[in-house]
C-alpha cells in the first residue's frame, strides 16, 4: 500500500511536468524548422479557435487524471470514502481519450505527407502518467476493504 501512495502522490508532481514537456515536433516542410507542440500550447491553440472543444480538452487532458490522482490519494490516506472509487474509475477513462487524440493527430498529419512529426519525451512522460494511473486504480481496487461499524 506504501508503493501504491508513493507511486500516486508521484503522478502529482509528473503531471504538471508532462504538460508543459514537448509531446511532438511539428513541421510544415521536411527542410523547415520543427515547433515544439506541448499539452499546454495545444491548448492554447485549442482556446483561441475554439472555446467548446478547448473547454472539453482541458476537462480531459488537465482535471480528469489530476483529480482522479487526488482522489485516490484521499482514498489511501484514509480521507475519502472508498466507494468513490468507481466515478475515479470513470475519471481515468476519460483521461485516456488525450492519448488517443494525440495519436489521432500524429497519423492524420503523417497520412498527409506535406508536414513533418517527432514524437517527443513528453509523450512517453505523459504516456506514462496516464498508464500508471490505471494501474494503481486498478491495484486500488483490489485491496480489501475495511468495513466500517
Amino acid at each position: 500500500m506504501i508503493l501504491l501512495r508513493s507511486m500516486n502522490l508521484l503522478l502529482l508532481v509528473l503531471y504538471p511536468i508532462a504538460w508543459f514537456a514537448p509531446l511532438m515536433r511539428a513541421g510544415l516542410l521536411p527542410f523547415f524548422g520543427l515547433s515544439e507542440i506541448s499539452v499546454m500550447t495545444g491548448l492554447q491553440s485549442l482556446w483561441a479557435s475554439d472555446i467548446f472543444l478547448g473547454l472539453v480538452v482541458t476537462l480531459f487532458a488537465l482535471f480528469a487524471p489530476y483529480l482522479k490522482t487526488i482522489g485516490l490519494a484521499l482514498i489511501h490516506f484514509d480521507l475519502l470514502n472508498p466507494r468513490v472509487e468507481k466515478v475515479l474509475e470513470v475519471m481515468g477513462k476519460l483521461a485516456m481519450a488525450d492519448i488517443f487524440l494525440i495519436a489521432l493527430y500524429i497519423t492524420l498529419t503523417k497520412g498527409i505527407g506535406v508536414g513533418r512529426i517527432e514524437v517527443a519525451w513528453g509523450l512517453y512522460l505523459f504516456t506514462f502518467c496516464i498508464l500508471a494511473s490505471l494501474f494503481i486504480s486498478w491495484k486500488t481496487q483490489q485491496r480489501p476493504v475495511k468495513l466500517e461499524d
